[in-house]
């Protein structure tokens, strides 16, 4: 189910579904995945480790290919044009200029024998920047992302940064090119709570600077509520609840997301005991009949191993995937 507003999303995701291909078959990862991100707005995405955001993103940004990870149905439109199964000119073209992701560790991501800068550049010489205009523009965005000295920064390779200072500089050449789209892959997760905060502080001005549109994959709640406007949570390969966040956080018309936020620390300084999920998430090439979450749920019905429940509007402003009544929902 799509929330529907006055205002064109500029990604639109409609019934995304990504397989695991080997000689047995397809394992399905992702599921029939439907979620708009507008202009100028924050969208969350979180879930359990394997729940499917990583790969949702990677979709998105058409990286599955050559892999047994591919995409098996399903679309994801970028400002009107179909980016599955696009040639790889026209996602290559999209890539930098409209749609950039941040990833999750800048070690992995970055070339550890290339200068920053030069790393920078590159991506925008693809785009077709003379050699001088690249450089001034790398200079420029290594001082937005609020880096000191950013002629000498430049010069320095990954190692000889701090670990905020590369994310920053991964934040700088996700910039570069001006995208419209910007997707997050838990960016802040190998940051300490300070730094984390300032990265998010970062991205959000930078954000309304640009009035760019960002889809943040995350499992920590906090940040997801610190950070994004609308939230969607998934479990299993599904999205099983969407809404904007205040309203989610208030009140959760999911088990699951109604588990995880018990799992959240008070910040009110009274101690208690935190909120546990009895189970295990599901293999995905074992997935129960029916809802995926039945085996786990403290108020599963009957009917709940029988059937797989779609998005449906459970208030105002919530949708959620929940076979249990409104009438009987105990958040």
């Amino acid at each position: 189910m799509a929330v529907m507003t006055s205002v064109e999303p500029l990604l639109a995701i409609r019934d995304l579904s990504v397989g695991l291909r080997s000689r047995s078959g397809v394992t399905p990862l992702v599921r029939g995945v439907s979620l708009d991100v507008r202009p100028g707005e924050r969208v969350g995405l979180v879930g359990e480790s394997g729940s499917g955001k990583s790969l949702t993103l990677l979709a998105a940004m058409g990286l599955l290919a050559g892999s047994p990870v591919e995409v098996t149905g399903g679309s994801v439109r970028l400002g009107g044009t179909e980016l599955v199964g696009a040639p790889d000119r026209v996602l290559r073209g999209f890539r930098g200029s409209q749609i950039a992701m941040i990833y999750q560790d800048p070690m992995t991501s970055l070339d550890p024998v290339q200068r920053v800068g030069a790393q920078i550049a590159e991506g925008l010489r693809a785009h077709g920047a003379s050699r001088r205009g690249a450089q001034e523009r790398t200079l420029a965005v290594l001082a937005e992302v609020q880096l000191p000295d950013p002629a000498r920064l430049a010069r320095a390779y990954p190692h000889e940064l701090s670990g905020g200072m590369r994310q920053r500089v991964m934040i700088a050449a996700a910039l570069a090119g001006n995208p419209r789209l910007l997707l997050a892959d838990e960016p802040t997760t190998a940051l300490d709570v300070t730094i984390q905060r300032q990265i998010l502080a970062l991205v959000a001005r930078l954000q309304q600077a640009r009035h760019l549109a960002v889809l943040w994959v995350t499992h920590d709640l906090g940040v997801a509520a610190q950070f994004v406007q609308r939230l969607a949570v998934m479990y299993a390969g599904r999205i099983v609840e969407v809404g904007p966040t205040t309203a989610v956080f208030a009140s959760p018309q999911h088990p699951y997301t109604a588990a995880l936020l018990r799992a959240v620390p008070s910040t009110s300084g009274e101690r208690s005991a935190l909120g546990q999920i009895p189970g295990s998430p599901p293999d995905p090439a074992r997935l129960p009949a029916g809802c995926s979450f039945a085996p786990r749920c403290p108020q599963a019905l009957p009917g709940c191993s029988l059937t797989d429940p779609v998005l449906e509007a459970r208030s105002a402003e919530v949708a959620a995937a929940c076979l249990v009544p409104v009438s009987e929902w105990q958040p």
